[in-house]
């Protein structure tokens, strides 16, 4: 069952500071935040949203559509980490440990 190893399995996070003067700033924030979303991107902070992906391969999909996404102004970032990594995340919530989610299992059809 290497298929489901903690070192294949991936997680895509993308970190975003875009401007919101203007409305047309307005709109392609929140432009790029829905096609995120339409994309399996749940939101993790408020300019941090984690995907989940069964392999490297797949991540790279989810990366490229992100590129593509790219607001013509401000900052965007693209991180890939395996879900061992993820796993070692340390979440606070005020000064005490939040309980780490459960992931969900990531269903194949193909």
């Amino acid at each position: 069952m290497d298929r489901f190893s903690e070192y294949r399995i991936m997680w895509v996070l993308v970190f975003f500071d875009l401007p919101t003067e203007t409305k047309k700033e307005r709109k392609a924030y929140a432009d790029f935040r829905k096609n995120l979303q339409k994309d399996g991107f749940n939101m993790f902070q408020f300019s941090i949203y984690v995907r989940h992906c069964a392999s490297a391969e797949n991540a790279d999909v989810h990366v490229k559509r992100v590129k593509r996404l790219l607001p013509e102004y401000g900052q965007v970032g693209i991180l890939c980490i395996t879900d061992k990594q993820f796993g070692s995340i340390e979440l606070f919530y005020g000064r005490k440990p939040a309980e780490a989610q459960p992931v969900p299992q990531q269903l194949e059809l193909f």
